[in-house]
C-alpha cells in the first residue's frame, strides 16, 4: 500500500474516532447489545433501530469508549447500516470479519463495506482485530435479538 493511501486511511480512522457518527444512544430501539473487549477494556453499546413499515435498518445508535480503532470502526459501521435489510447487514458483518481475520490478505469490498475497508491494515495486528470487531459483534448480537 502506498504511503499516501496509508495516510488517507489513518486520517479516516482518526476523523471517525474524533467525531464519531451516530454517537449517542437513542430511545425506541428494536434491540441492544453491550460488548466489552476484556483484553484492553474497550466497550460499546449499540442500539438497532428498525423501520416498522419496511423492516429495514432505520439506523444504529451507539456509545462507547476505547481506542481509535474500536471507536472509528463502530462509527464506520453505522454509516453503512442505514436502510439495509437485516440479512444484508449480517452479510456485511461476515465480510468485515473475513477481512479482519485475513491478516491483511483479503482486501475488503468497498461496495459492501464502504469506508470501513480502511481498517484492513489493522487486520495485520491480531490485538487490533478484536478492537475493530467490537462494534460489529455488538450489532451482530443485537440483530440476533430481533
Amino acid at each position: 500500500m502506498s504511503d499516501d493511501l496509508e495516510d488517507l486511511y489513518r486520517e479516516t480512522i482518526m476523523d471517525h474516532a474524533r467525531s464519531p457518527h451516530h454517537y449517542g444512544l437513542r430511545e425506541g430501539a428494536a434491540a441492544e447489545s453491550h460488548q466489552l473487549n476484556p483484553t484492553c477494556g474497550d466497550e460499546v453499546t449499540v442500539r438497532v433501530h428498525v423501520d416498522g413499515a419496511s423492516g429495514r435498518i432505520a439506523s444504529l445508535s451507539w456509545e462507547g469508549h476505547g481506542c481509535a480503532i474500536s471507536q472509528s470502526s463502530t462509527s464506520l459501521l453505522t454509516d453503512i447500516a442505514r436502510d439495509l435489510e437485516v440479512d444484508d447487514l449480517r452479510h456485511r458483518i461476515d465480510e468485515f470479519r473475513e477481512m479482519m481475520r485475513s491478516r491483511g490478505a483479503v482486501a475488503g469490498d468497498e461496495d459492501l463495506l464502504g469506508d470501513a475497508v480502511v481498517l484492513q491494515g489493522a487486520s495485520r495486528f491480531i490485538a487490533r482485530v478484536k478492537c475493530a470487531m467490537l462494534g460489529w459483534v455488538a450489532v451482530e448480537d443485537a440483530l440476533a435479538k430481533l
